[in-house]
């Protein structure tokens, strides 16, 4: 006879049941018409007696919201001129990825754009450390978000022993001037450090392993991570209380509950750009021209796509 899990077996199965949903969702958020449209504070209208059903429709409600107003913002943007840098740290699986995601995802990646450095070349570690961050920011009427930054240096190198001690405290006398160089040069730089506890990052981690859709992002440096936990911790509080200058402040993002997270970055980030609806003249689509003598030549049946579907 199997034996009945356990009261704390049967809450981390409920747990990664959520955690399957809401990857479940990430897929979905296209699909809108499964959410109804609510009028400004109106109540959500449940269709059944799910409470987790109904906090989903809360949040996709308030995260299409929230999207419409960075189009408004990448908007002004491009008309003004305006330069703006998002740095995004935090720890292995604190959710930076899907913060970045969410916010990029119906902006014009022309406009709007990730940066995401690998590991420097053995050339690159010969160069000025930042010299390799500068080529990847904005010009005018454009929006780089760092997935991780020249931050680097103040937590995976250090903690890793990637850089001597001399290097990370000449980074430390470095990096207030560099972000005060770009802001004099007109680009604002907003910092977010995306805090997760101990146990939840270990509750992404295991989800990461038994996931094959996402065992990719596991990495051997992700693991050693996890091991020098403490390591990072003391890193980070040594880079916050170093690098948080008026200029460039950091911004500190509870993210154990992923989707508060994604809304609260977005809400904040909003709140940071003094931007200003655009109006447009509206949009008006010309008629197809049409030539008499114009016949549409066949496609080969050889090269189309086989309809399995």
């Amino acid at each position: 006879m199997s034996k009945s899990p356990s009261a704390s077996e049967d809450a981390l199965f409920r747990r990664i049941h959520r955690e399957l949903v809401d990857d479940f969702d990430e897929e979905l958020e296209m699909e809108r018409e499964d959410w109804e449209a609510l009028q400004p504070g109106e109540a959500p209208r449940p269709r059944g007696a799910d409470a987790d059903a109904l906090e989903r429709r809360t949040y996709f409600n308030e995260l299409f919201r929230l999207q419409g107003e960075l189009v408004r913002l990448h908007d002004w943007v491009v008309e003004t001129g305006h330069r703006l840098v998002i740095v995004c740290e935090g720890r292995d699986a604190a959710g930076k990825g899907g913060v970045i995601k969410r916010i990029t995802q119906r902006l014009n990646p022309r406009v709007c754009r990730v940066a995401a450095l690998p590991a420097p070349t053995d050339r690159e570690k010969t160069q000025w450390y930042f010299q390799r961050y500068i080529a990847h920011l904005p010009a005018a009427g454009e929006m780089v978000l760092f997935d991780r930054s020249w931050y680097n240096r103040a937590g995976v190198e250090r903690v890793m022993g990637f850089c001597t001690d001399a290097e990370y405290e000449e980074f430390f006398r470095s990096v207030p001037e560099f972000e005060k160089m770009l802001v004099r040069s007109g680009i604002q730089v907003i910092k977010y450090w995306f805090s997760i506890s101990d146990e939840e990052q270990e509750f992404r981690f295991r989800c990461r392993i038994n996931d094959p859709l996402k065992q990719w992002k596991l990495s051997p440096m992700d693991l050693e991570s996890r091991r020098r936990w403490e390591s990072y911790t003391k890193a980070k509080e040594v880079m916050l209380q170093r690098t948080h200058i008026p200029e460039a402040p950091w911004w500190v993002v509870p993210a154990v509950e992923k989707k508060k997270a994604r809304l609260n970055c977005i809400h904040h980030l909003l709140s940071q750009v003094p931007y200003t609806e655009i109006a447009r003249e509206p949009i008006v689509l010309p008629p197809r021209q049409r030539a008499p003598d114009y016949t549409r030549a066949p496609v080969p049946e050889e090269i189309h796509v086989p309809s399995v579907y």
